[in-house]
C-alpha cells in the first residue's frame, strides 16, 4: 500500500517535495518540540493521483485520511462530529514553493447545528455562544466560497446590512444573538443560490474541502502565479489537516503574522502584526487594523516572551528569516506555520549579507538565498529629490514594499491589465487586494489600498513581486463602482495621476517626476560574491552609448548584440536609408550609404569609449527593408517629395518590397547577398571606429566581433564574410596597424543549428539569437502568440511562455547540439547567447549547463543574469 498521509510526527523537514513547505515545518516543528496543534498532511503525490484519477480522490487515499484522523482525535483528545466534544480542524494548502494566497483554506470545520448548540450547552456564556455563531458563519462563508464556489462577497453584504441595521462599523461589534442570526441568514442565502442545505455532515465537509484544496491548484490565480514563479504544475500541494485553535474565543486570544527580521529593510528585529479575538483571516484580509507585536508584550508578557524565544530557535534551526502565522487560545502559544520569509530586494541583500556577518551562512549559501529576479526592483528608477520636494503629499499609509510608482488611476484588476497593455503607468487602486487580483498587480506600477497592514495580501505579493505597494490608508474614502476616490477633501478619478512611496508609505496627488536608482553598499558586495562563483560571462544588448554605459554600472562583461538597425531610424538617418532602398544601381546605393556611414562610425566609436576595452559584437542588417519605409498615404507623398521621386515610384517601390511572410522573407544575410555594398559599408563603420579608438586609447585592445544574421547554409555565410575580410583587411593594412577581428554569425535558424559543424568551418563565434530561433522552431511568432498562448495554458499544453523562458526539450536541444557540433569543428568557438531568454534565471542556467561562454541581456538584467550564473554554477558544484 502506498502512503498518502503523513501525521506531523512522521514527517521532518527535509521532506518539502512530499509534504509540501507547510506540511515539512509543521513536522520539523513538531520535533523541535513547539506547541503545535497535532494533525496531519496528506502528500503532494495524493494530489497528483487526484488529477490522474479525473479529480477524484480513490478508496485508499480516503481510508488513510480517516484513518490519520482517528489517530489526532485520541491525541487531541477530541472527536470528530461528535456534539460535545467536538474536534474542528483547518484545512490548508500546502505547495513546497510557497505561494501566499494563491490557493484555499477552510476553517472551522466539523461545524453544524446540532454541533454548535452541544458546544454552547458546555458553556452558556453570552461570549462563548458568541465565539461558537462566529465560528459558524466564518465555517460557512469559506466553504460555501471556496468548495462550492458561492463568492464571500455575497455574504460580506449580509453582514454589512447587519451591521448597519445595529449601527455599529466593525464584526467585533456585533454580539452573540447578532451572529446566531448571520449563521441563518447564511444558511439561507446558501439554500437560495444552491438550491438545496448547507452541508451538515462533517466527513462530507472534510472530504470535500480536500478535494477544493486540491482544485486550488489550477485555479486561475494559481496558474498565473506559477507562471510568473516558475514553479511546475507537476509538483501538486499538499493538504494540512490540522485541529482549530480559536484566536476569536474571547480577549485572551489572538492571532497573528510575525517575522524575525523586517521584510521591507532587513532590518534585524522582529517585526509582525496581530488581532485580539480574532481568526487569521482577519489579519490578512486587512478588514481590522492590527497592533503591532510589539504590543503583544504589554497585553500577555508570558506570551509575548514565549514567542520571542520560540522565533529566535526557528530562525536559528533554518538559518534564514522567519515568517510565522500564530494563534493564541485563552492565553496559551500555539504555532501553525513557519517558512523562510518573503522579503523585498533590499532586505534579501541585507539579511544574506548579515547572516553572513552572523556566522550563520557562508558566502555561498548567501549566494543562494537571493532569487535573482527580486534583483530587478533595485535598478528601477526612484523619485527625484527635487521633484519630490516640490510635490504635496495628500496621505500617508503604510510602507508595505519599498520603491516609487507613478502611473494613472485604475480601480480593478482587469483595468490595470488592459491599460498596462496599451502601454499607460498605472496605479491600481483598491479596499484591499486579493489572490484574484494577481495579473492586475502585476501589470500596475504600484497598489494603493485602503485596508490591510503590513502583513495583507497587497503588502506580501507586492514584496515578492518586487513592487511598489502602500497599504492601510484608511484616509480615503472609495467609490469603486463610480470609479474614483476621495482623498484630503479631493475626488481621484480613473486615469488621473497619482504617485506612491511604498518606502515612506506617502501618497502624492499628481505625477513626480523619477530618476534612476543608485546600487551600492550590500548590493556591491553580494554581486562580487556572485561574481567570484559564476563562470559563465554576461553581456549586454544594447544599441547605444547610453544603454551601453548603464551597463557596464550594473557590470556588463561586454555586449553581446549590437543591433545595427536601431542606429538607422534616426530622423537624420532614416532619409539616407530611404535613398538607398529606392535607389536603381550600385552607384546610387552607395552613395547614399556613405552619407549613413558617419553616423554608424561615431556611433561604435563612442560605444567602444564606454566599454573602455570590453568587447562588442555588432550584428550587420537584420530586418527587411520595408520596414524603414512609410505606410500611411500622407507620408508617402511627403517622402517622395523628399526623395525627388514620384509617388507612384515610391509607392512601386514599396509594393516590391512587401513580404507574405517579412519574418522568413529578405532579410538579414540575405540582403547582404543581394547587396554587398551594406555589408561593405558597416564593415568599414566597424574597422575604422575600432582603429580610431584604438589610437585615442593605447590601453585598449578592440578586436571587432562582426555578426552575420539569419545563415542557414554556410555558402551564404562564406560570401558575406568574404565581402566583410576583403574590406576589413583593406582598411587596417590602409591604416597601418595591426588588429585582430573576427567574423561569425547568429544561430537563429534551425538550419542552422542542424549544420552548425558545417557553418564553423567559417563561423568564428556562434551567437544563439533564441528570440528567432523560438519563433521558427514554433512556428509562431511572439508578437501573435498573445492570441492564443492563454488557451495553451488553461489546457496545460505549455506552461510558460517559451519567448520568456527558454523551451529546454526543443529549442534548447538544437541549441545543445550547435554548441556541440560547433565545437567539433572548432574546438575554441566561442558561443553566446543574445535573445531575451539571456536574462530569465531558469534559461541561464541552461546556458551554463551547456557549457556557453556568454549571456547577453538588455542592461537591467545585467544583474539578474549575473547571479543565475553564480547559482548554475553553485548548483553544478553541489552534484
Amino acid at each position: 500500500m502506498h502512503k498518502y498521509v503523513y501525521l506531523f510526527s512522521e514527517g521532518n523537514g527535509s521532506m518539502r517535495e512530499l509534504l509540501g513547505g507547510k506540511g515539512a515545518n509543521l513536522a520539523e516543528m513538531t520535533n523541535l518540540g513547539m506547541p503545535v496543534p497535532q494533525g496531519f498532511t496528506i502528500s503532494t503525490e495524493a494530489c497528483t493521483k487526484y488529477y490522474e484519477d479525473d479529480r477524484n480522490i480513490n478508496d485508499e487515499i480516503k481510508a488513510q485520511v480517516y484513518e490519520a484522523l482517528a489517530r489526532i482525535e485520541k491525541i487531541n483528545g477530541k472527536k470528530f462530529g461528535d456534539a460535545k466534544n467536538p474536534l474542528l480542524v483547518s484545512v490548508r494548502s500546502g505547495a513546497r514553493a510557497s505561494m501566499p494566497g494563491m490557493m484555499d483554506t477552510i476553517l472551522n470545520l466539523g461545524l453544524n447545528d446540532e454541533v454548535a448548540a452541544g458546544l454552547i450547552a458546555g458553556n452558556p456564556t453570552p461570549a462563548f455562544t458568541r465565539f461558537v455563531y462566529d465560528s459558524y458563519r466564518r465555517f460557512i462563508q469559506m466553504f460555501s466560497d471556496v468548495v462550492m464556489e458561492l463568492s464571500k462577497k455575497t455574504f460580506e453584504v449580509i453582514i454589512d446590512e447587519v451591521k448597519a441595521a445595529k449601527g455599529v462599523k466593525n464584526d467585533i461589534d456585533l454580539d452573540a444573538d447578532d451572529m446566531k442570526k448571520l449563521v441563518d441568514l447564511f444558511k439561507a442565502h446558501y439554500k437560495e443560490e444552491k438550491g438545496e442545505d448547507f452541508p451538515t455532515d462533517p466527513a462530507v465537509q472534510l472530504m470535500e474541502a480536500i478535494k477544493a484544496v486540491f482544485r486550488s491548484w489550477d485555479n486561475p490565480r494559481a496558474n498565473v502565479y506559477r507562471r510568473m514563479n516558475d514553479i511546475p504544475y507537476s509538483w501538486g500541494t499538499a493538504v494540512n489537516v490540522q485541529p482549530m485553535v480559536f484566536g476569536n474565543l474571547n480577549d485572551k486570544s489572538g492571532t497573528g503574522v510575525a517575522f524575525t527580521r523586517d521584510p521591507a529593510t532587513g532590518e534585524k528585529a522582529l517585526f509582525g502584526e496581530y488581532l485580539i479575538n480574532a481568526q487569521g483571516e482577519d489579519v490578512v484580509a486587512g478588514i481590522r487594523t492590527p497592533s503591532k507585536i510589539s504590543k503583544l508584550h504589554e497585553e500577555m508578557p508570558a506570551v509575548y516572551d514565549q514567542f520571542v524565544d520560540i522565533a529566535t530557535r526557528l530562525e536559528n534551526h533554518y538559518r534564514d528569516m522567519q515568517d510565522m502565522e500564530f494563534t493564541i487560545e485563552n492565553g496559551k502559544l500555539y504555532m501553525l506555520q513557519t517558512r523562510n520569509g518573503k522579503r523585498t530586494a533590499a532586505a534579501a541583500l541585507k539579511i544574506a549579507c548579515d547572516l553572513v556577518d552572523e556566522g550563520m551562512i557562508s558566502r555561498e549559501e548567501a549566494v543562494m538565498r537571493v532569487e535573482p529576479k527580486q534583483l530587478d526592483s533595485l535598478l528601477h528608477p526612484q523619485f527625484d529629490a527635487a521633484a519630490l520636494k516640490a510635490a504635496e503629499v495628500v496621505g500617508k499609509g503604510l510602507a508595505a514594499s519599498p520603491g516609487a510608482a507613478c502611473g494613472r488611476v485604475v480601480f480593478s484588476a482587469e483595468d490595470a491589465k488592459s491599460w498596462a497593455a496599451n502601454g499607460e503607468k498605472v496605479v491600481l487602486v483598491r479596499l484591499e487586494t486579493s489572490p484574484e487580483d494577481i495579473e492586475g498587480m502585476a501589470a500596475a506600477q504600484g497598489i494603493l489600498t485602503v485596508r490591510g497592514g503590513m502583513t495583507s495580501h497587497a503588502a506580501v505579493v507586492a514584496r515578492g513581486m518586487g513592487t511598489c505597494c502602500v497599504s492601510g490608508c484608511g484616509e480615503i474614502t472609495m467609490h469603486e463602482e463610480e470609479k474614483y476616490f476621495t482623498l484630503a477633501g479631493k475626488d481621484y478619478h480613473e486615469g488621473d495621476w497619482i504617485s506612491i512611496d511604498g518606502s515612506t508609505g506617502n501618497i502624492y496627488g499628481c505625477a513626480v517626476k523619477t530618476v534612476e536608482a543608485t546600487i551600492s553598499g550590500n548590493f556591491d558586495r553580494f554581486m562580487k560574491w556572485a561574481d567570484s562563483f559564476r563562470v559563465l560571462r554576461v553581456r549586454t544588448n544594447a544599441d547605444n552609448p547610453r544603454d551601453t554605459a548603464q551597463a557596464v554600472k550594473f557590470g556588463a562583461e561586454g555586449i553581446g548584440l549590437c543591433r545595427t538597425e536601431h542606429m538607422f531610424f534616426e530622423a537624420t538617418r532614416i532619409k539616407a536609408m530611404r535613398e538607398m532602398i529606392v535607389a536603381k544601381t550600385v552607384e546610387a546605393r552607395k552613395e547614399a550609404l556613405a552619407k549613413i556611414l558617419p553616423y554608424q562610425q561615431g556611433d561604435f566609436e563612442a560605444m567602444y569609449r564606454e566599454l573602455k576595452g570590453r568587447p562588442m559584437t555588432i550584428r550587420f542588417l537584420d530586418p527587411p527593408l520595408h520596414e524603414f519605409l512609410p505606410t500611411k498615404e500622407e507620408d508617402i507623398a511627403e517622402i517622395a517629395e523628399e526623395l525627388h521621386v514620384s509617388v507612384a515610384e515610391l509607392k512601386d517601390v514599396i509594393a516590391s518590397l512587401h513580404e507574405f511572410n517579412p519574418m522568413m522573407g529578405h532579410r538579414g544575410c540575405r540582403l547582404a547577398v543581394t547587396y554587398p555594398e551594406i555589408a561593405e559599408m558597416q564593415t568599414t563603420a566597424v574597422i575604422n571606429a575600432a582603429i580610431k579608438v584604438n589610437k585615442e586609447f593605447s590601453w585598449y585592445r578592440i578586436e571587432p566581433e562582426i555578426m552575420i544574421p539569419l545563415v542557414g547554409e554556410v555558402k551564404e555565410l562564406k560570401f558575406v564574410k568574404d565581402v566583410v575580410t576583403a574590406t576589413a583587411d583593406r582598411l587596417i593594412e590602409e591604416a597601418g596597424v595591426e588588429m585582430k577581428y573576427t567574423v561569425g554569425t547568429m544561430i537563429e535558424i534551425p538550419r542552422a543549428a542542424l549544420t552548425a559543424d558545417e557553418i564553423a568551418t567559417e563561423a568564428e563565434f556562434f551567437s544563439f539569437g533564441t528570440n528567432d530561433l523560438t519563433q521558427m522552431t514554433f512556428g509562431f511568432s511572439r508578437d501573435d502568440a498573445g492570441k492564443f498562448l492563454d488557451s495553451y495554458y488553461d489546457h496545460k499544453i505549455y506552461e510558460s511562455d517559451p519567448f520568456a523562458h527558454l523551451d529546454q526539450k526543443g529549442v534548447g536541444k538544437l541549441v545543445k547540439m550547435a554548441a556541440e557540433m560547433g565545437r567539433a569543428t572548432r574546438p575554441h568557438i566561442k558561443l553566446g547567447i543574445c535573445g531575451e531568454h539571456g536574462g530569465d534565471p531558469a534559461s541561464v542556467e541552461f546556458c551554463h549547463n551547456v557549457g556557453l561562454n556568454y549571456v547577453s541581456c538588455s542592461p537591467f538584467r545585467v544583474p539578474i543574469a549575473r547571479l543565475a550564473a553564480a547559482q548554475a554554477a553553485i548548483r553544478e558544484q553541489r552534484q
